[in-house]
């Protein structure tokens, strides 16, 4: 047996399903005899990725053959199943088999996967839990028989797009064509360091899977550049060893905006070959299909990307009778009556059409997790059945959309617009692309509404939690009691509206922790107390607090207003945010603010004690540093800085205290 029979018997007889590219590139070299380090070699993944995979692989195979089957021991497993399937007790040889299986297995049949997955995971080819949405399919596999072609497919993220890959990877095999599949979520960061340390990669991942011995060094010339090198390694080496169209299938493409100084090269490069194809024989071989969520953006250089060539594909929600068809495949017969259409009309309408939300659904009604009662309640959009779901299925979801607006209050403000409006509400064009982009949004011009019902409630929720936080927030401490009259006053003055409130402060944080620990970015917090404010409050009154308030914000952001992403108030505290800074400019920074502050010199009256406190108002300020990885949290961020405020105040306030850093103790 060689390496495509051994594919074959895998793929078509034990398993009968296509394996992934990373699969199939540990069966064919552990059969070459090649161990999961030599694997991983110019990969761009780390050996012990490899063995996650390689031992999921193995255990699949287990159970398809009926024995144990370990890298070890699977040559002579498949030899013997190959020898007893070809001579043995079965009516049809091997070969009849295979060629079974592939007339079946581009046809949809439940017998290809019988058991319900839980939602999340991309679809095999053959799934009968993948819905068509016409004309899409239809559209990139007839663009993929054109020469040089090139398709993009954009949507936010669990639209389908994965699933969607694997379709249009299994047409163009059945068409002939050699396909190599890169998903950019599994790249070592590492190889974003530098361009040619990532076009080798490319390079070198792309020959693996061709079943191609990588020849790097011999077109590779630092004198002509990477992206030259890159274009010779293609047209002089790859496209020269094979003999049919090359599908090059990128998912999760949106990875590399992440790293602009890469992203605009790589991108700018792509095009160029799109382009040659149009003139340069060989490179109309070459096929591209690029697939990336639509969450997050950089800002490329519009004339060298390829964003704006080639066919563009944007996944469509499911419609109606897509839901209804997706429901009968989960067996819930109810789908196919009168009656079962129009509740599954009202998810369809609750969720928008989302496929991820509606099969999260349909999913947990099968398992009878869930009774169309709850998840619909007697009205489809009555809050406390969107409650109840919106804080069990769909949590996570949500979530993960609320971390994104919270990074961009830009975007907080638009939804905050959003909500309290009936109608479509105009927004400037780049924050409703990027809504739209988030899925949250439908557009008709400029003008947005929320996407569905359970966005709506969602969100309102979370704004209703934002603004009771404000309200405490910037409620003086032991006033609203004594005073409310004067309260009221003070939220309509609104002095403090530069700031945000708690609540939002630690929600950006939180959403922006990962990303600055993929960057490996410094970050410092200062939080910045006025001293003895209550008494100074209690004994001056909340107009005089109202004012000091406003003078002392201002001077913090006056000093800070070049250096911190994000400041907020909260209680008698300032707390502010300044990633890729040093700590000496940090620490000139804190004690400007003391110094500032103390200059403004708001007199205290009718003290109590002997030059305690001091007769003008000042403030203590603690800070603390780290770089976000994955033993540190932005609590801990959080909790350093307070210590070290507290350290400040007990040395005697109006003082500056810094936490040694997070990553060193």
């Amino acid at each position: 047996m060689d390496a495509n029979q051994v594919l074959e018997v895998v793929e078509k007889v034990l398993l009968k399903r296509q394996l992934a590219p990373l699969e199939q590139l540990i069966l064919v070299q552990s059969w070459q005899g090649s161990g999961y380090q030599d694997m991983a070699q110019n990969s761009g993944y780390g050996s012990n990725y490899f063995k996650e995979v390689g031992s999921v692989l193995w255990k699949s195979l287990s159970e398809a053959a009926g024995r144990r089957v370990t890298k070890k021991n699977f040559q002579l497993i498949l030899k013997q199943y190959y020898q007893d399937e070809s001579n043995g007790g079965n009516a049809q040889t091997l070969p009849q088999l295979i060629n079974k299986a592939s007339i079946s297995r581009y046809i949809p049949s439940s017998t290809v996967e019988t058991f319900v997955r839980y939602p999340g995971s991309p679809l095999a080819f053959d799934s009968p839990f993948y819905i068509n949405r016409p004309p899409v399919e239809k559209l990139i596999n007839a663009t993929l028989h054109q020469p040089g072609s090139l398709v993009r497919v954009k949507a936010p993220k669990r639209m389908g797009k994965s699933s969607l890959l694997n379709v249009v990877i299994a047409h163009a095999q059945t068409s002939g064509y050699k396909t190599v599949y890169l998903d950019f979520q599994e790249i070592d960061t590492t190889f974003f360091t530098k361009l040619d340390k990532f076009l080798r990669w490319f390079c070198g991942n792309i020959s693996s899977q061709l079943h191609l011995a990588p020849k790097l060094d011999d077109y590779w010339d630092e004198d002509i550049g990477s992206k030259v090198s890159c274009k010779n390694y293609f047209e002089r080496y790859l496209l020269q060893q094979i003999d049919s169209p090359l599908v090059l299938v990128f998912n999760e493409l949106n990875r590399i905006f992440e790293y602009p100084n890469i992203a605009i090269d790589f991108l700018a490069m792509l095009r160029y070959w799109h382009e040659t194809a149009q003139r340069v024989d060989i490179w109309r071989k070459l096929r591209l299909v690029m697939a990336h969520s639509t969450e997050n953006y950089i800002e490329l250089k519009i004339n060298q990307s390829p964003f704006n060539v080639g066919i563009t594909v944007e996944l469509p929600p499911f419609t109606l009778e897509q839901v209804q068809t997706l429901a009968q495949r989960y067996d819930l017969n109810w789908a196919a009556s009168e009656t079962g259409a129009l509740y599954l009309e009202r998810l369809q309408l609750m969720v928008g059409g989302h496929p991820y939300l509606v099969a999260l659904a349909l999913y947990h009604l099968c398992q009878e997790n869930i009774t169309l009662d709850v998840l619909l309640g007697e009205d489809a959009f009555a809050e406390d059945a969107i409650n109840r779901v919106s804080t069990s299925i769909y949590k996570q979801h949500l979530r993960g959309l609320l971390n994104l607006l919270v990074a961009e209050p830009r975007l907080m403000s638009a939804m905050h617009q959003l909500l309290t409006s009936d109608e479509a509400v105009e927004l400037d064009a780049i924050t409703a692309y990027k809504l739209e982009s988030m899925g949250l949004v439908q557009l008709d011009g400029n003008r947005a509404c929320i996407s569905c019902e359970l966005y709506r409630f969602y969100f309102c929720q979370e704004l209703e939690k934002q603004n009771l936080a404000l309200a405490l927030s910037r409620r003086p401490l032991n006033s609203y009691e004594q005073e409310p009259e004067k309260y009221v006053r003070l939220t309509e003055a609104d002095v403090l509206g530069n700031f945000v409130n708690l609540y939002y402060f630690n929600q950006y944080l939180e959403a922006k922790w990962l990303q600055w620990q993929a960057a490996m970015t410094p970050l410092y917090l200062i939080i910045c107390e006025i001293d003895y404010f209550k008494i100074y409050n209690d004994r001056n009154g909340i107009q005089a607090g109202n004012e000091s308030l406003q003078k002392i914000g201002n001077c913090i952001i006056n000093c800070l207003q070049h250096q911190a992403t994000l400041i907020a108030y909260y209680d008698t505290k300032f707390a502010a945010l300044l990633p890729q800074t040093d700590t000496t400019t940090v620490l000139e920074l804190a004690e400007n603010i003391r110094c500032q502050v103390e200059a403004l010199q708001i007199e205290r009256t009718q003290f109590d004690w002997d030059g305690f406190p001091a007769p003008v108002l000042t403030v203590s300020l603690g800070i603390a540093t780290t770089i976000p990885d994955a033993h540190n949290t932005s609590g801990m961020l959080i909790a350093a800085a307070e210590d070290a405020l507290f350290i400040a105040k007990r040395k005697g306030h109006n003082r500056v205290n810094m936490y040694p850093v997070l990553n060193m103790i």
